[in-house]
């Protein structure tokens, strides 16, 4: 069993957060790996819904997008229904058509803020991807190519702005650092040793009690 398996098999057992829904975010700086570890987890899930706050924020937009998430996300998964939410064409900028998001028993929301203040309430656990911002950056812009160097500019300014203003780390309840083969699982800071913690890290592994 590999540490994602692992992982799934522990988040599958945590408590539904948003109606029958447990909601799991994935947080970190832009390029720090979080698309990755959210697909692995994803499989591991056996194929979970996942969300990308990419399709939610707009180049106007870029971390104003709590309305969305609520509205389309967040309420209907909430009642037990399916949410729908239209992603944003960043080429065309514009939203696309409608995509359906089923409230399976583990959905994972991945973007930077997926952990923020307003998102929180929801979550049954936040993972936040542990690699520096400068370190993250450069990953970003080394993947994004040259043509879009002047949205990292603006991004970063943003991204550090947000970040001061809701962090997400301090509230993580996993950090998860890549490693050449799999991921360390270390506790977050909200994370404190007691008989009813859900997930306990052993062995650079996350499982449940």
């Amino acid at each position: 069993m590999t540490d994602l398996d692992r992982a799934a098999d522990a988040l599958l057992r945590l408590p539904p957060s948003c109606g029958p829904v447990r909601l799991v975010a994935v947080d970190g700086h832009a390029g720090s790996g979080k698309s990755t570890l959210a697909s692995g987890l994803a499989a591991a899930l056996g194929g979970a819904p996942v969300l990308r706050l990419d399709d939610l924020a707009t180049h106007e937009e870029l971390f104003a997008w709590t309305d969305r998430l609520r509205e389309q996300v967040l309420e209907p998964l909430s009642r037990g229904g399916t949410a729908l939410y239209r992603p944003y064409d960043w080429h065309r900028r514009s939203f696309g058509e409608a995509r359906a998001l089923p409230p399976a028993p583990v959905v994972l929301v991945e973007g930077v803020g997926a952990g923020r203040r307003v998102v929180r309430p929801f979550l049954a656990w936040l993972l936040w991807m542990e690699r520096g911002a400068e370190e993250s950056w450069v990953r970003g812009r080394h993947r994004d190519g040259p043509e879009q160097a002047d949205f990292w500019d603006g991004w970063t300014l943003a991204e550090t702005r947000h970040f001061a203003e809701d962090p997400s780390r301090p509230f993580a309840d996993t950090l998860v650092r890549e490693r050449q083969e799999g991921y360390d699982w270390l506790p977050g800071p909200t994370v404190t040793a007691g008989p009813d913690q859900i997930i306990t890290h052993r062995d650079g592994f996350m499982s449940v009690n």
